[in-house]
């Protein structure tokens, strides 16, 4: 299984940006969808995650900007993202957890897409 990021770029203070991760193989189900993010200098970490029920969890530091949304029949996950401040700079990675057609899982990571807040 494979993942495409895309969806960055280079936004002022208060900004919004969309990302967007789609999937490609031969995918039976997916049950975590998750948005991480590096800094330069920093470890990644867990900005959003959306299980296969639908609840979502976020990471404080974006809580109440960044929203989760996943279609499992198109395979993609998408995180919106308002209210951009220059620490949420960032290369940002998509991780799906699933299942594939041959009942193995997977565990897949996208590229990372830049996402660089400054005016």
């Amino acid at each position: 299984v494979q993942l495409q990021a895309c969806g960055g770029g280079l936004v002022q203070p208060g900004g919004s940006l969309r990302l967007s991760c789609v999937a490609s193989g031969n995918i039976r189900s997916i049950s975590i969808m998750n948005w991480y993010r590096q800094a330069p200098g920093n470890q990644r970490e867990l900005v959003a995650q959306m299980a296969g029920g639908g609840g979502t969890n976020y990471s404080d530091s974006v809580k109440g900007r960044f929203t989760i949304s996943g279609d499992n029949a198109k395979n993609t996950v998408n995180l919106q993202m308002n209210s951009l401040k220059p620490e949420d700079t960032a290369v940002y990675y998509c991780r799906l957890v699933g299942i594939d057609l041959s009942r193995n899982p997977f565990d897949s990571w996208g590229q990372g897409t830049q996402v660089t807040v400054s005016s």
